[in-house]
């Protein structure tokens, strides 16, 4: 069986009617690392990315082709943290890297990584105080 993408899970989210259900919606995927990374980057204050803010100049992959996932590249978000170990890339270098990643995933996935970098995801009803009840130990105060 297929496991579900992360924009897939932004879809259910976006489906679910009510509080409740977003709130299920959230703690079904909670074994999602690459979710809760992303939920956690898009709404931790502590957490800030070493990249300009925007849409960078990359070219989005087919749907239908892409060589490879948010699932098994999430992991290297990190590079693109402020602290993280991308810090010591020159800049032009680090951005390229994160160029290459969005153009390796679903062009959806890749809208939400950018969206997670700029702190706005821009799903509606996703909301850091929503994430807290669904994840309380997820963000740091």
């Amino acid at each position: 069986m297929r496991r579900i993408e992360v924009y897939e899970i932004i879809e259910k989210f976006n489906q679910a009617k009510s509080k409740k259900d977003r709130i299920a919606v959230l703690q079904e995927y909670r074994d999602v690392w690459a979710f809760k990374d992303v939920l956690r980057a898009s709404f931790d204050d502590a957490l800030q990315f070493n990249l300009p803010e925007g849409s960078p100049p990359y070219e989005p992959n087919r749907p239908e082709s892409v060589p490879s996932t948010l699932l098994k590249k999430h992991k290297e978000l990190g590079l693109f943290v402020v602290g993280g170990t991308g810090d010591r890339l020159p800049a032009v270098r680090r951005e390229q890297k994160f160029i290459q990643l969005l153009e390796s995933i679903h062009p959806a996935d890749a809208q939400l990584i950018i969206g997670m970098k700029d702190k706005d995801l821009g799903v509606k009803f996703l909301t850091k105080k929503i994430v807290q009840e669904a994840f309380p130990d997820l963000i740091q105060q």
